[in-house]
């Protein structure tokens, strides 16, 4: 029997079966050891196949094999450093949502994630959350945000989740496709979840006031059905899914290559071709095009310096657990 994996409690996995079936399932005892170093062997997202045992409400599923991924978005696992924590599997895109104050999402944690997704190749579009509450500097502050990355080639919306501004307009993103939903603790994304999907009866938790972040409400990874985005009146048969993850502090990247960091970074590729060296790491080498556009603000420094972060991410071999 094969199904989907819609939701990841830790130890327990919900696969929804190709006939419509709703089992609990547990991986089967040596399908971690198959040289899979991963936190998650199993990710939201992932088909897989399973063996049944069991009946009527007794009935469990024992997963024992994963499908082949299309792609996935993936970072190192906060308390062990040589593993990875799949977040997601076969996406066909990533919202972001960021916010430039309470609290403030910062440009390297935003630059981390979308050079990952660059890596699996997932699309990305950036939400910009809480638009209600801000002065008009931090609107300001904002729409420069927006224009940076733009120019870089990412679409920006911007939404308040809580007055459901800009919302409506995201329907039509989402529609037919498998969307992961991510960002920083306290960016708004049950608020944003609970506009677009009124069933999904996310828990919202307020900003902690003492340290203007995030606190966590979402403490497992899952694909909400968008019912409402399409013909079909049973979850069971959804074509339009989003997956809710636990909000993250800190994005540490995982099985990038030092040479290929470039490529991620949109624009320093398209400068990196002009260089002298074919192996210039854009630090320091004589006749270096990257280093000249930065001088010459055709590369943002916030870009710049969130390559650099993750350049010392490959010296050091460390985990960047907040920004």
């Amino acid at each position: 029997m094969k199904g989907l994996v819609i939701k990841n409690t830790g130890s327990w996995y919900t696969v929804l079966t190709d006939d419509g079936q709703l089992l609990d399932c547990k991986v089967k005892g040596n399908f971690r050891i198959k040289g899979i170093r991963s936190t998650n062997p199993v990710a939201v997202g992932d088909r897989v196949s399973i063996e049944v045992s069991g009946e009527g409400p007794e009935v469990r599923g024992w997963i024992t094999e994963i499908e082949d991924r299309r792609n996935y978005i993936i970072r190192k696992s906060i308390n062990l450093s040589k593993q990875s924590h799949i977040l997601a599997a076969n996406v066909d895109q990533a919202l972001l949502v960021v916010t430039v104050s309470r609290p403030e999402t910062s440009t390297t944690f935003i630059d981390r994630f979308l050079a990952s997704a660059e890596a699996y190749r997932v699309p990305v579009i950036l939400i910009f959350n809480k638009v209600d509450i801000l002065s008009d500097e931090e609107l300001h502050y904002q729409q420069m945000m927006m224009n940076l990355y733009e120019t870089v080639g990412y679409e920006c919306r911007a939404v308040s989740a809580t007055t459901g501004q800009g919302v409506e307009e995201l329907r039509p993103l989402l529609e037919g496709k498998i969307t992961l939903l991510s960002g920083n603790s306290g960016v708004g994304k049950s608020t944003l979840i609970n506009r677009l999907v009124p069933h999904a009866n996310q828990r919202v938790a307020d900003i902690s006031e003492a340290h203007q972040t995030g606190m966590h409400t979402t403490t497992f990874s899952e694909m909400i059905p968008l019912t409402s985005l399409t013909s079909h009146p049973s979850p069971l048969t959804s074509k339009s899914w989003l997956i809710d993850t636990p909000g993250i502090k800190g994005f540490g990247t995982f099985d990038m290559e030092r040479e290929e960091l470039t490529s991620y970074f949109r624009e320093i590729f398209e400068f990196s071709k002009q260089c002298r060296f074919s192996d210039c790491t854009h630090t320091h080498e004589p006749g270096c095009a990257v280093l000249k556009a930065v001088e010459d603000h055709y590369i943002a420094q916030s870009r710049y310096q969130s390559y650099l972060s993750m350049l010392d991410d490959k010296d050091e071999n460390k985990y960047r657990e907040a920004y």
